[in-house]
């Protein structure tokens, strides 16, 4: 797998109070934006190809990184208004070859996955959309899943993990089959995790879920935010 869909297009109302003018992605972590740690990140394990679903001050990320970092090629689309998680990767999927597996990553989070071993798992259960799953530690605020012992998910429940369960890591191998686009329109506003994994799930599509003891960081929240230059100094070997 040489492609990964990045979702950088939301508003970050959030974090606004702490990084005002930028895209959550751009927000500068030990003075380099986010992204960047991202970038390298899955550089390193083999992503040649990173597709950009921008929208909100997208030319702070157009200007940084123009179309090329450290010979991974750089493609942006543009979401005239904001169109959800779903509506940003059905919207980017386009660019995309039909049957092409890729990884599908959020512009503000970090979560340590192992890709050769995430693809592998997609691979032999033959997934349409294989989850990176972690333990969560706080109540209600990640993805709940039930997930058989093969790796099947059999439910998803948004906003209902309870603390020690496993929830969504937002790093995703999968086939554009997944994305339901016969039922799912680009140019228009859906979540994945409410509308489209629901409705694959039920459509018969083949989610598996794979668990990772990685670190995970969600810079969106601005606790999080606060220590995400210590997490990912240790972290940073690799850059």
């Amino acid at each position: 797998m040489t492609t990964a869909i990045v979702l950088a297009g939301g508003l970050g109302t959030r974090l606004r109070d702490a990084v005002p003018d930028l895209p959550k992605p751009m927000a500068p972590i030990n003075g380099r934006p986010f992204l960047e740690f991202l970038f390298e990140y899955w550089r390193t394990q083999g992503v040649e190809r990173f597709i950009l679903s921008v929208g909100y001050r997208c030319d702070a990320i157009i200007d940084y990184f123009g179309e090329n970092y450290r010979g991974a090629m750089i493609e942006y689309v543009l979401e005239q208004t904001p169109l959800g998680t779903g509506g940003g990767v059905l919207l980017a999927a386009r660019n995309i070859s039909a049957g092409e597996r890729f990884l599908l990553l959020n512009g503000d989070t970090f979560f340590a996955v192992d890709l050769e071993q995430l693809m592998c798992f997609a691979q032999r259960n033959d997934a349409d959309c294989c989850f990176s799953l972690f333990r969560s530690n706080e109540e209600g605020r990640y993805m709940a899943l039930e997930v058989a012992d093969d790796g099947r998910i059999e439910s998803l429940q948004s906003g209902k993990g309870g603390i020690g369960s496993l929830a969504n890591g937002g790093v995703y191998c999968l086939r554009r089959s997944v994305l339901l686009e016969e039922q799912f329109t680009p140019n228009a506003k859906w979540s994945l995790e409410d509308d489209i994994f629901p409705a694959a799930l039920k459509a018969g599509r083949r989610l598996t879920g794979i668990e990772f003891p990685g670190t995970f960081i969600d810079i969106g929240i601005p606790d999080d935010y606060a220590r995400a230059a210590q997490v990912l100094n240790q972290e940073a070997a690799w850059i």
